[in-house]
């Protein structure tokens, strides 16, 4: 069996300074790294790491993640990672505790591109609610919502927005935005032919025309805090039976400025079929709600948060598009659209284009 090569950002050297500047090793130094197990999801390549010590390594950790660039990607995506790296260096530390992983280094490199994070391994204290594509129990999903409704609370209209903390697009940038979408969607339309239908093609046209007053929500920049932008279940870490501990939130290379309820429709609108939307939809959207005003959330109803989740849900028939066009894979954009459409039905959400 080849033993996987580690760059020398994950070499022994490496991590000793990494971690004690994180001020995660004290005296100690780390003497040996193992690969443990090794993966790669759509854009990225994991690698779990373990580690032997020489000296005092009280406290230290045993075992990392290690989260770098998939080789396939690197070209059609070359600015993945830069998002992420940021979030976890630059974001992170300015959070609530156990709301995400700890990170204990990262870079993006501006010349080469290439990146790295060396991150909290949580593989024995949590666990993915289910396998994809399988939706979670009630349980399961209250605990992930009141998790990302606390997170979005911690940046909830925060004086930092589009100052120091992520950027606000301008009306330019949305009018280019809209013409790079039209481009992507009347070649995904020609694609599809006749299996996008005159009534779903009327939909994207009339949201097409009414893009720069839709994003009037966007741009009063009121009620908005940072969204994780990629939030379907299997991006959080519940805890396994009987460990005491707090969902965790990872991934966090789509991360930007946005209205909250952005989150909430890409998890259950763009992810899950009727029953189970109907089932769980009202319920969470109360929790996740309540959440938000136990944590310090003011001049926000309930009935703002409907609203705004409506409308997210019909923004999101744009995902499937924005998918297509970076060539992820038709069993994930396919079906996404399938039951976006089925839920902009079910909420009324063309009212928003009368």
């Amino acid at each position: 069996m080849t033993i996987p090569q580690l760059p020398a950002v994950a070499e022994a050297a490496y991590l000793t300074a990494a971690l004690r500047k994180a001020g995660a090793l004290d005296r100690g130094a780390v003497r040996e790294v193992k690969v443990l197990s090794s993966y790669d999801t759509i854009v990225s390549h994991i690698q779990r790491l373990g580690l032997r010590y020489v000296g005092e390594s009280n406290g230290a950790p045993q075992s990392l993640i290690f989260k770098t660039a998939h080789a396939s990607f690197a070209k059609s995506l070359p600015n993945a990672g830069r998002r992420e790296v940021a979030f976890y260096t630059q974001l992170a530390p300015k959070m609530p505790l156990r709301l995400v992983p700890r990170c204990f280094d990262g870079h993006f490199d501006e010349e080469s591109l290439a990146w790295h994070l060396t991150l909290e391994d949580l593989t024995d204290s949590h666990e993915i609610a289910t396998a994809w594509p399988l939706p979670p129990s009630h349980r399961q999903a209250m605990g992930i919502v009141t998790t990302l409704a606390r997170m979005h609370a911690a940046w909830w209209d925060h004086p930092s927005l589009g100052e120091t903390v992520g950027v606000w697009m301008t009306a330019d940038e949305t009018a280019n935005l809209l013409e790079t979408f039209t481009g992507h969607y009347d070649r995904f339309a020609d694609v599809l032919g006749d299996r996008l239908g005159e009534e779903r093609r009327d939909l994207f046209h009339r949201l097409l025309a009414q893009w720069g007053r839709l994003f009037q929500r966007y741009h009063s920049r009121r009620n908005v805090t940072i969204v994780h932008g990629d939030a379907h279940m299997w991006n959080f870490l519940l805890p396994r039976a009987a460990v005491a501990d707090t969902v965790r939130i990872f991934d966090f290379d789509q991360w930007r400025i946005n209205v909250p309820t952005g989150d909430l429709a890409y998890m259950m609108a763009l992810q899950w079929y009727p029953e189970t939307r109907q089932a769980l939809e009202r319920p969470l959207l109360d929790s996740y709600y309540d959440t938000l005003i136990t944590h310090g959330v003011t001049g926000y109803s309930r009935d703002a948060l409907h609203r705004d989740y409506r409308q997210s849900v019909l923004w999101h028939i744009t995902n499937p598009v924005w998918q297509w066009s970076v060539n992820i894979p038709p069993v994930i954009w396919w079906n996404n659209l399938q039951r976006v459409l089925m839920a902009v039905d079910d909420l009324g959400c063309e009212e928003f284009l009368e």
